[in-house]
């Protein structure tokens, strides 16, 4: 992704439609590039229009999150619904989302991973299992993996993407994994949510090669600790 714009990241939203109002208020959409990590449902009461307001806002991309996985998977698989609720999915939400069917193919097609201008990868969860899906025979892996999830949510796979995307962050603890992943898609650093940290800013780790801004920013999320909007949703430095 390129562009002349400043780079603004929004952590998991997790449905507090209000709240997110109230984060980009300070950072007009016309000027600021705004990505979204994924993760806009669940928890919150408004997940749905937290995702069609995304969706709606200029400049701005959306990556995939697990938990919009889930979400299409329950709207494909009745059977699969009490386990999306105990995930904190709302019924009312997967009632909008079925009678949308624009926005279920738009979900669908939110990339995985996004490469910036300056050698920023963006994805969801802060590990390398989306390596899985990097076709060998690709000079672009990130093109490959977004295409791959594509694919399997398409065939009806929303398991093994689900798998991937649900898994632990470990770039905080793990900086060699770090390093490979960074080399394998030819990125400088990674900005990733997922799991929530305890700092009131995005939490940064190994001199700055990885970067966490899921604050638990929704207010209905079971760890939010009433952290500042500061934890999850920041301007990006650029890197030199």
């Amino acid at each position: 992704m390129t562009g002349t714009l400043p780079v603004l990241i929004v952590g998991d939203v997790h449905g507090d439609l209000e709240r997110l109002f109230q984060a980009l208020k300070p950072y007009p959409a016309d000027q600021w590039q705004t990505l979204f990590v994924g993760d806009l449902v669940d928890y919150g009461m408004f997940g749905v229009g937290a995702l069609r307001y995304a969706r709606d806002r200029p400049h701005t991309e959306v990556l995939l999150g697990n938990h919009e996985v889930a979400m299409l998977w329950a709207l494909r698989d009745r059977e699969r619904i009490g386990w999306w609720i105990s995930l904190g999915g709302h019924r009312h939400d997967l009632d909008e989302l079925a009678g949308d069917e624009p926005l279920q193919t738009w979900i669908k097609e939110r990339p995985a991973l996004l490469k910036l201008a300056d050698g920023t990868l963006v994805q969801h969860c802060g590990h390398d299992g989306y390596k899985r899906w990097i076709d060998p025979n690709s000079i672009d892996p990130i093109t490959s993996i977004n295409n791959r999830v594509l694919e399997l949510l398409n065939e009806n796979c929303e398991d093994e993407v689900w798998d991937v995307l649900s898994a632990k962050n470990i770039f905080a603890e793990q900086s060699m994994r770090l390093q490979q992943w960074l080399q394998a898609t030819n990125c400088r650093r990674t900005v990733f949510g997922h799991t929530p940290h305890n700092s009131d800013r995005p939490a940064i780790h190994h001199d700055g090669k990885a970067m966490n801004f899921d604050g638990a920013f929704s207010r209905r999320h079971k760890g939010h600790r009433r952290a500042p909007i500061s934890a999850s949703v920041a301007p990006l430095e650029p890197l030199s």
